[in-house]
This record gives structure tokens, sequence and C-alpha cells, in this order.
């Protein structure tokens, strides 16, 4: 944008590491290489420099990569400790759902779990492979803590989804089996719980 309208009307600024000395004035601006800031001594991945209207001084500072793997993990560590939605945010979770399931093409994979026998989503075949079931943080075990902790309507499947940090497929196929154990229900489209032992399955 070189020394455009445009280019001055960004007050806030970040620099990562530049080749060459110069090239910081072309980033954040005319005598910043001068006045201190120094992008191209830095020294590690994901060091910057920000200019902004509260940082007039040049400071370093530092980003880091958060992998799709980093916050799998995270979810699947806290989303026992994890309260439940309340009244409003429940249905809107369930009305989403609701409105993906709607949007499908007829011939699609039904989500919602009406029916779980055969298809890509009633994971006939082979058996996704989890982490193992003995793991007490792994998603067979907070399946099951999700399923146990629903209230009487059940908690959705997004809900099973985010709780386990596993596919669509890897749920309907966990539910599949917990259902023909008898240990699941279906309480309502799309929404499952735990049938407790002497529990009424209705």
């Amino acid at each position: 944008m070189g020394e455009g309208a445009v280019r001055s009307q960004m007050d806030l600024r970040i620099c990562f590491r530049v080749r060459e000395r110069r090239d910081t004035d072309l980033v954040l601006g005319q005598g910043m290489a001068a006045a201190g800031w120094d992008a191209h001594k830095l020294n590690a991945p994901g060091k910057f420099l920000i200019s902004a209207t509260e940082h007039d001084t040049p400071r370093r500072a530092r980003a880091y990569l958060l992998t799709d793997g980093t916050v799998r993990d995270t979810a699947i560590r806290y989303a026992p400790a994890r309260p439940s939605l309340d009244e409003i945010s429940r249905r809107a979770v369930e009305h989403r759902a609701a409105d993906q399931s709607a949007a499908r093409p007829a011939d699609a994979p039904n989500p919602a779990g009406e029916d779980l026998g055969g298809g890509q989503d009633g994971a006939s075949g082979e058996e996704p492979t989890p982490e193992t079931a003995e793991d007490e943080d792994g998603p067979e075990a907070l399946l099951w803590a999700a399923l146990s902790m629903a209230p009487a309507h059940g908690i959705p499947v997004a809900g099973l989804i985010a709780a386990t940090g596993m596919s669509r497929r890897w749920v309907y196929y966990r539910l599949r089996q917990l259902a023909d154990a008898g240990q699941a229900i279906q309480t309502e489209r799309g929404n499952w719980r735990a049938i407790t032992p002497g529990g009424d399955p209705q």
C-alpha cells in the first residue's frame, strides 16, 4: 500500500521478523527502524513488534501456534467440568442442529440421530479407532460422563461431539453400541442420555 491514504489509517501494526532493517519502516512507518524498532533482529518463531496508540515504545512480544490437536486436547481435558448450558443456550444448540439437518439433501446421511443403523453416520463397517477406553480422560469416558450427567431430555449430539473432541461419525457409532447394550437412549430427535441401573428408559 506504499504511502497511500489507506496505509496511514492503520493505527495498529504488527511486524514479524523482516530480512532487512529498512523493511521495518515499510511495515511500521518511516523512521521506526532508526527509533529502535529492530524487527530485523527478531530471533525466534512467533516474535513480533506491535505499534499502536498505546505502544509507542519498541517492545517485543510473542505469539504461539495453537494446533487443532492442542485445542482438541484442551477441550477434552476440561469438558467434564464444563457447566450445563442454560435453557436459552441449550435450545439454540438444538435449533442449530435441526437447521443443519433440514438443510442437508434428502439423500445425505442423517446427522440428527433418527436412524443409526447403516449408512455413513450409522457407522456400519469398521469401528473408528479412539483412544483407549480405560483412559479416564479419553473420549469413551468423556462420552459416558456427558450422557450420565445429561438432563431428562438428554444432551444434543453436538454437545457430545464437543465434549469428546471426536467426529460425528465416531459419536454416532458409540451411541449405537450403547443403545444396543441398553446403556443409552435417544430421548428426542438428536438428544441422548444414559440409562442408569434401575432407571426408567422411557
